[in-house]
């Protein structure tokens, strides 16, 4: 049994950089490779990463090919017989890997398996599991109903707002930012389509996966990291124009006839309705917006050096009124909210799995930031629709 984990870069060297440990970590007991393929990233993405994982196959693209384009670039050089697509800006659990290969080796009817995501503040991402982009559907989402009653199986039917998050089930869609299946499957249904530049290719593999008589899974035993919003800002009508295009692509390839000039109409629809909500809640929240800053209280779970080294670095780029050092069995008994406005978490004292558990555990009002272990950035996000942040350190 070998792996394949097959990444697609774009700008984001210090997430990839981080990314990468955490697989290396999770393919310990199992026999496997990395591939990277960088879609011309201006930030030097691959003369960063590359000298630190000499294990590591780089593929470099001259021009931006698209997600699709590029997994499939990757999937060419590939050999394992799992194979795994994930997104840069992600944290995989050691246990991850050899939970998704035993469930589909028990399950021979799996095509292809997500799993449960958390983001950066270890809120649930609702695109782990997601049912295909019906008519009514796609209106819901974006008119902002499938927010609205996020556990309605009619209204947040896209998302399948009804399944319990934390059980395996089967669903219809995954999502690109992670998703393994057997190297025959993926070959069998002729890969991604390259049609695609961003947004949509998921669903049309998953589609096409069921197309071919197999069945798509949720597992919510298992879960990663996926901090999001590394590539696009998902609060703007851009984003939702870039849906638009990626559903027109698939409903001209999958509808037919009097259908898909209804689906147009309807996504038309709930784009105008979209911009409506999106311009109400910027004036909202321009009414409420503070100027005001909050004094920076972090406090960093890490070794002495590491410590000395961060703090070193905060205190040269912002401003900051204190920086502690606390012990890792402090991380369930201290009142964060009040003592604290950040944490930042070192890898090198505890496992990505336990790191996991301990940022769901967290108040959602402290900002989270990694350090794996060689690392020369610290990472986090606090918001799944806007880039996160990243902290650059001059040396460890």
């Amino acid at each position: 049994m070998t792996i394949s984990v097959i990444i697609v870069n774009y700008n984001v060297k210090y997430f990839l950089e981080q990314c990468l440990y955490s697989i290396q970590a999770a393919l310990k007991n199992i026999p496997g490779e990395i591939i990277v393929v960088d879609n011309a990233s201006s930030d030097n993405s691959v003369a960063y990463v590359q000298p630190k994982f000499p294990s590591v196959k780089f593929l470099t693209n001259t021009k931006n090919t698209g997600f699709g384009a590029g997994c499939n670039l990757g999937f060419k050089i590939s050999s394992g017989e799992f194979v795994v697509f994930l997104n840069p800006d992600s944290l995989v659990t050691e246990d991850c890997f050899e939970k998704c290969i035993s469930f589909i080796k028990t399950h021979p009817e799996a095509g292809a398996l997500g799993v449960k995501m958390l983001d950066g503040s270890g809120n649930f991402l609702k695109e782990s599991k997601r049912g295909f982009p019906s008519l009514s559907a796609s209106f819901f989402k974006l008119a902002g109903l499938t927010q609205l009653f996020p556990h309605s199986k009619w209204f947040s039917k896209y998302y399948l707002g009804h399944l319990d998050e934390s059980k395996n089930s089967e669903i219809d869609v995954l999502a690109g930012a992670f998703m393994i299946m057997k190297r025959g499957v993926f070959e069998k249904v002729g890969g991604f389509d390259e049609s695609f530049f961003m947004y949509g290719e998921d669903i049309d593999l998953s589609y096409r996966i069921q197309k071919a008589g197999f069945r798509n899974y949720y597992l919510g035993e298992t879960e990663i990291l996926h901090f999001k919003g590394e590539s696009t800002n998902k609060e703007g009508i851009d984003y939702v124009r870039m849906f638009y295009n990626a559903m027109s692509i698939f409903v001209n390839k999958h509808y037919k006839g009097g259908l898909a000039w209804l689906y147009k109409i309807f996504i038309h629809a709930g784009i105008w309705l979209a911009a409506f909500i999106a311009a109400i809640k910027n004036s909202v929240s321009g009414l409420f917006h503070s100027n005001s800053n909050k004094a920076q209280f972090i406090a960093v779970v890490g070794t002495e050096k590491e410590y000395q080294s961060i703090e070193s670095r905060l205190k040269k780029i912002q401003t900051v009124k204190k920086v502690e050092r606390i012990e890792v069995e402090d991380l369930s008994r201290l009142n964060y909210k009040k003592l604290y406005t950040e944490l930042i978490i070192c890898i090198s004292l505890i496992t990505y799995k336990k790191l996991i558990e301990i940022i769901k555990q967290l108040p959602k009002e402290i900002s989270i930031k990694i350090h794996a272990i060689g690392s020369n950035g610290i990472i986090g996000s606090s918001s799944k629709d806007k880039p996160g942040n990243v902290i650059v350190l001059d040396d460890l």
